[in-house]
């Protein structure tokens, strides 16, 4: 799923499909124009069929893609992608890979995997293929120069090897999205339900949750209803449950990418989640009570990502923490009626939230040493930063999911209000099958909609479009507006100071050596384990049991090592955000 995150779109797609193309240009029915005939105005043919294999982290889909996106970049480029996903495959895919020597045509890996991968010889130089580009050499001295300079000591020339993910194009400082990435949010009307009692703190949310379950407990079809559904299959390689991680932003703190044995929080303070008094702790005790009032979802343990996001498009569960979890239900139709999910602020959190991800966020786009076809793979990751690619991406077909307005900008049709949810048959001009089934499955780009389209002077994402923006002051938004007296949800913690914006850095914190790779790896195993235990733990005391053994067992394992590495890198992001503050 998309770990990371542009603000995906509230009243149209939920996870918006990443498409392709070789020119900007496209008919008036949206229909992309075809080029794989033969050589294109750049001088590269397409008249023999590619298939590239890509090597992605960032997806939950293995195999070729199909649908809507699949016959798109067929046509434009004559290409098939082959995605290969370790969140599906798992963390031994890599290993594998890079030891054969040859990862993929296109990779989306992490900044970590990308300095073992440019000294390995495992990618490819972009200098000067960039310096050709349409759009991506419009980014080059701005955005990927100075993310690649950063691997100095294994790019000690300052090549380019990759480009960063979800590089937003305001400044290192700005925060534009509506809501914080991670804050609560439950459906309004059933908050309202149950009288939409003040939240002072978890406790108050366990109990309205409760409230909220006796009173609904299943849908109007009949589907059981769930206060809280987890899932583990974006754990991965994180070093801890991903959804305590994320909650354990509520109240400050955050793990910072390429740790695993720690959490930081906006003052720059640095705690062990093994700590007694971590976050982490806190947060896996708010779900182990939670489980014990009957409120997690019995599927939790066994389901996947696929499984949560049915539930949400069903309006089954009643907690969500992601921004974008609510582009699986909420829609401006529904909105009018009153019904959609909306932030529900606890009153004594403190949210902490990374900026826009000006320099990119995390992961890279990079091309593999052994790619037969590395022109075509680049013209095909430059159309993805054209502003006809961009618009495919966030937004779907126009014509279908949005048209132009009289004053030359957009507005999304009745259709693309819910494409995603409904999955949305598509015409078959475009591909035919389901809308959401036909979506990118690459599930990341490189510059993130949260950049502006020159030809209308507004964001892509959709969500903050004018007319989006008019549409959407529905009931739903009128009455919760009224109700926090706030233009929207980070409005409300900025006004009553429970939120800390800190700058987004994006940058190499140097790669394990293999012997701490090895302890991460054993560690981040264990505590991953541990913690769905105690989840589920049948009482307080087998909690506490399990808590205490993980704090002695990690200890074996190498748990001091590690964590002295990961203490060094957070102190270089605590620098880098001091550093970036300072120089507003």
């Amino acid at each position: 799923m998309l770990a990371s995150v542009a603000g995906l779109l509230l009243v149209s797609v939920a996870i918006a499909g990443c498409n392709s193309g070789s020119d900007d240009k496209s008919t008036s029915s949206g229909e992309p124009t075809s080029s794989n005939t033969g050589a294109s105005a750049s001088g590269i043919d397409h008249s023999k069929p590619l298939t590239i294999t890509v090597f992605d982290n960032a997806a939950n889909y293995q195999g070729e893609q199909t649908g809507w996106y699949g016959k798109l970049i067929k046509d434009k480029f004559n290409i098939t992608l082959n995605i290969l996903a370790p969140q599906v495959a798992g963390d031994q895919l890599y290993k594998t890979r890079s030891a054969a020597g040859d990862l993929g045509d296109l990779l989306i890996v992490d900044n970590s995997q990308l300095e073992e991968l440019i000294p390995a010889g495992l990618v490819m130089d972009l200098t000067d293929k960039l310096k050709n580009t349409t759009y991506l050499s419009k980014y080059v001295d701005n955005h990927f120069k100075p993310f690649n300079a950063a691997f100095d000591k294994v790019n000690p020339e300052g090549k380019i090897y990759a480009m960063p993910t979800f590089e937003a194009d305001t400044s290192p400082t700005t925060f534009s999205e509506e809501i914080p990435y991670s804050s609560p949010i439950m459906p309004w009307d059933y908050y309202k339900g149950v009288g939409a009692p003040k939240l002072n703190n978890l406790n108050d949310l366990l109990n309205v949750l409760k409230q909220m379950q006796e009173k609904y407990p299943k849908t109007p079809d009949g589907k059981p209803i769930v206060p809280i559904t987890l899932w583990k299959d974006w754990d991965g390689g994180t070093g801890a449950m991903e959804n305590v991680r994320w909650l354990s932003n509520w109240y400050g703190y955050e793990k910072p990418d390429g740790t695993t044995t720690i959490q930081l929080n906006a003052k720059g303070d640095i705690v062990p989640i093994i700590d007694d008094n971590s976050m982490y702790k806190k947060i896996l005790q708010f779900l182990f009570d939670a489980n014990q009032m009957g409120l997690v979802d019995p599927d939790s343990p066994s389901q996947d990502w696929n499984k949560v996001a049915e539930k949400l498009t069903n309006k089954q569960v009643l907690l969500l923490w992601y921004s974008w979890q609510r582009g699986f239900y909420n829609s401006i139709e529904r909105g009018q009626n009153g019904d959609g999910n909306v932030s529900v602020p606890i009153a004594d959190s403190r949210i902490i939230q990374t900026s826009d991800a000006y320099y990119g966020n995390g992961r890279v786009f990079a091309v593999g040493s052994k790619a037969k076809n590395p022109e075509r793979i680049v013209e095909f990751m430059d159309w993805l930063v054209s502003p006809e690619g961009m618009r495919y991406y966030t937004n779907g077909f126009e014509g279908f999911n949005y048209e132009k307005t009289t004053d030359g900008k957009f507005k999304l049709t009745e259709v693309g209000q819910t494409a995603f949810q409904k999955n949305t048959p598509v015409p078959d001009q475009y591909g035919g099958g389901g809308y959401q089934d036909g979506q990118s499955k690459l599930n990341t780009m490189i510059m993130s909609d949260f950049s502006v389209d020159p030809d209308t002077g507004e964001f892509y994402n959709s969500t903050y479009w004018n007319s989006t923006l008019e549409a959407n002051k529905t009931a739903l938004t009128k009455d919760w507006q009224q109700t926090y007296n706030a233009t929207n949800a980070t409005d409300y913690y900025l006004k009553n100071k429970m939120i800390d914006i800190v700058p987004n850095i994006n940058t190499s914190l140097g790669s394990d050596s293999s012997d701490i790779k090895d302890k991460r790896s054993q560690i981040s195993d264990y505590v991953k384990n541990t913690s769905w235990k105690m989840v589920f733990a049948k009482n307080q005391g087998e909690f506490d049991q399990l808590w205490t053994k993980m704090q002695k067992d990690v200890t074996g394992l190498g748990w001091n090592e590690v964590l002295a590495v990961d203490t060094e890198k957070a102190q270089k992001i605590v620098k880098m955000r001091a550093d970036a503050l300072a120089s507003k």
